[in-house]
């Protein structure tokens, strides 16, 4: 059986990442250096690369005697960073030792700032722990190559679940917590753009004790910013339109739809940040002031999506009838800035059919006389 020493420069360095690409305990691991290398984060990405640096030593581990299993696996993950592996001789404590290491693919990726391994713990660690089950839940089901396209997705899914850490109040609802549901076994889902987790679950009761254990499947999506644009000077919102697939499959004779800019949030991202960035995208908006008007589920019954809603505040003049969107996302998108009183019969007509647009035109009814006398 052939073995493979491994030299590990990068975010695979930290132990539950690596074991959970792995699937297996961390084998033991040595210091290492690899002369003339240094190590730098990859420019606009949250992980590193290494480069050719004369007088350089970058630091990291080296793992002996992997079996065809375990490189396999470090193979799929790093495929879809655009990394192959080399050869290289690095120093241990021993003296020098042939090893092998991935290296990025020529103009792949810029060097950033040199790399930071115990910030990128801080800020990414658990972010990429998300991403990186999601990777290899697919292995053996999808293309090595397929994931580096895919990453991105992963990463925002894995914040969102960082995000719902912090919950709602509970002064009204009970205070149980999901340490009050047991999961009993999971169930084959789907992975995809989208994933759909099925489990076998039970909970505990109002009336105490347990439920009988009940299979439950849930669409697991991502957290969102939605803004409704709108000027207090003309009295006009903004709404974009835009072929959506719910009707299509629904079997809605008119699945072009009237809803607010929306977008997912990035891995990182706060939900004001995203809101501001997709204004420009969707609807070439500069968002003068963001106000929060909810924080909710889009259906709890079955599906994680999560919606941060905001009012934002802008000047309109010049954006009716626009087009936007971006072509690499397949957006084609139609601007209409119409005055409130429009908006509202259009709600009232159930032209407006979908239900956070509505939700967000009512909210500003019940603050628009405040928004105008400040205007």
């Amino acid at each position: 059986m052939t073995l493979t020493d491994l030299f590990l420069y990068g975010t695979l360095r930290h132990v539950p990442l690596l074991e959970r690409v792995l699937g297996r305990a961390c084998p033991e691991a040595e210091p290492a250096q690899l002369p003339d290398h240094a190590v730098y984060r990859a420019d606009g990405q949250p992980f590193p690369l290494i480069c050719p640096e004369p007088g350089g030593r970058a630091e990291g581990l080296l793992l002996r005697g992997l079996d065809a299993d375990a490189v396999d696996r470090l193979d799929f993950y790093e495929a879809g960073f655009g990394y192959d592996l080399q050869d290289v001789r690095v120093e241990t404590a021993d003296g020098p030792a042939a090893a092998r290491v991935y290296m990025p693919r020529p103009g792949q990726w810029q060097a950033a700032e040199p790399w930071d391994l115990d910030g990128w713990v801080a800020r990414w660690g658990a972010i990429t722990l998300g991403a990186a089950e999601e990777v290899m839940a697919r292995r053996g089901s999808a293309a090595a190559a397929d994931m580096g396209h895919l990453l991105p997705f992963f990463r925002a899914r894995a914040w969102s679940h960082e995000m719902a850490r912090q919950p709602a109040p509970q002064t009204l609802r009970s205070t149980m917590t999901t340490e009050d549901v047991e999961i009993l076994r999971p169930r084959p889902g789907f992975d995809g753009f989208f994933r759909i987790r099925a489990t076998e679950l039970r909970h505990r009761l109002f009336g105490g004790g347990w439920s009988e254990p009940m299979p439950r499947e849930c669409f697991v999506a991502y957290d969102v910013s939605l803004v409704l644009p709108y000027d207090p000077r003309s009295d006009h919102v903004l709404l974009i339109e835009q072929v959506r697939f719910g009707p299509i499959h629904r079997g809605d004779p008119a699945p072009w739809v009237l809803e607010p800019v929306a977008g997912l949030i990035d891995a990182g991202e706060t939900p004001e940040a995203a809101a501001l960035r997709e204004a420009r995208e969707e609807a070439d908006l500069e968002i003068d002031r963001l106000l929060p008007i909810t924080r909710a589920y889009a259906s709890p019954g079955y599906s994680t999506e999560f919606f941060n809603c905001f009012l934002g505040l802008c000047d309109l003049s010049g954006h009716d009838r626009g087009l936007g969107g971006l072509d690499t996302e397949h957006e084609d998108i139609r601007h209409h800035a119409i005055p409130f009183e429009r908006a509202m019969e259009l709600v009232e007509s159930g032209e407006i059919n979908a239900a956070p647009l509505v939700m967000m035109i009512l909210w500003l009814a019940t603050r628009r006389e405040g928004l105008l006398a400040s205007a």
